[in-house]
């Protein structure tokens, strides 16, 4: 029996973190950290065991991917979106595009990226439009993780007719009617995250992934935002690590992240704890962890390359990133009081 989080713990301590710094500091992530997590395995996690795929319950998924977070959120961040591809093939009806990548996908020697947050806003920043043998796409895919890293990109738009979900499974290159642009991130710049804009792209029904009622969509993204709080709780993590490391004493930290891990399992779980709230609860936490970790590393943490200071940008990161306007919110409430937004 496979022990992820032991597995996730040894790649984060003697691959991830040694080198994270320069990650951050070069704005490249070396290919040996996506080989060490492919010769591992960790690249079928989100693949079902009756296609291959490992056993892994969800408290074994959130240490993986905490610790991976913690190791180098850059690298995770990017290995984070493949598996969006792999569940999305996996419920998949077209058995014969499944078929064409899922060996690759699983070793990870095909690696692949998401593109969502073209779909997700009402109305929507990418469009489909049905015509013969496929959609034609039009407009911009905001946040795309990965670009010059993976090889394949799930490219979610929203059909202009009937509100439904285009999911089309395209080659991560440019190409006629596709270009990016990079976008600068704070933290986590090797992840490559660019914004796409598309003009008149095809996608051909051979590439169609599946398409959607907007309420099954939804649901999808639930799950996606409950794991994009590991980012957080992962950065933490890091942070109480690294003070621990300089004899300061952690306890109310380590109280308050079982808290907000208990809320994020809750939410997901369906009790009566808010999502959006659980996850702003998580964000704050990093926040919090990582200006302790700054104020206990003291002037050096303002030099450019420090752990402290990248920390620091990450936890920043992650008040933004995969976010909704309710997380934003509740966030607002937290730092600044009920003001809301105008």
């Amino acid at each position: 029996m496979t022990h992820w989080p032991e597995l996730a713990h040894d790649i984060a301590e003697d691959v991830l973190f040694p080198a994270a710094d320069s990650v951050d500091a070069d704005g490249e992530i070396p290919s040996s950290h996506f080989y060490a997590l492919a010769d591992a395995g960790f690249y079928g996690l989100a693949a079902p065991p009756e296609l291959g795929g490992p056993t892994i319950d969800i408290a074994d998924l959130v240490a993986v991917v905490e610790t991976l977070c913690g190791g180098c959120l850059a690298t995770t961040f990017t290995w984070m979106q493949h598996h969006g591809v792999v569940g999305g093939l996996a419920a998949s009806g077209n058995t014969a595009l499944r078929e064409r990548f899922w060996d690759g996908l699983l070793s990870g020697s095909v690696r692949g990226g998401v593109a969502f947050a073209g779909a997700i806003p009402q109305p929507p920043l990418l469009y489909a439009r049905r015509v013969d043998g496929g959609y034609v796409l039009d407009g911009v895919a905001p946040f795309v993780t990965g670009w010059g890293i993976v090889d394949v990109l799930q490219l979610s738009a929203r059909d202009e007719f009937d509100d439904s979900i285009v999911h089309l499974l395209v080659d991560a290159t440019e190409t006629a009617g596709l270009t990016v642009d990079e976008l600068p991130l704070i933290a986590a710049r090797g992840s490559n995250t660019v914004r796409m804009r598309i003009d008149g792209l095809e996608g051909r029904d051979d590439q169609v992934v599946g398409v959607v009622a907007p309420e099954v969509f939804a649901a999808g993204q639930t799950f996606g935002s409950w794991l994009n709080g590991c980012m957080a709780t992962g950065v933490a993590r890091r942070c109480r690590a690294e003070l621990t490391g300089l004899g300061v004493d952690t306890h109310a930290l380590d109280l308050t992240s079982v808290s907000v891990r208990d809320g994020l399992d809750a939410a997901l779980a369906g009790d009566d704890t808010d999502l959006f709230e659980a996850r702003a609860a998580a964000s704050e936490l990093a926040l919090r962890s990582a200006a302790a970790l700054v104020a206990a590393t003291g002037s050096a943490a303002s030099v450019t390359g420090t752990t402290a200071g990248r920390l620091m940008r990450e936890a920043t990161l992650t008040l933004v990133a995969a976010s909704r306007p309710q997380i934003r919110s509740e966030l607002l409430n937290r730092f600044g009081g009920p003001t809301g937004m105008r």
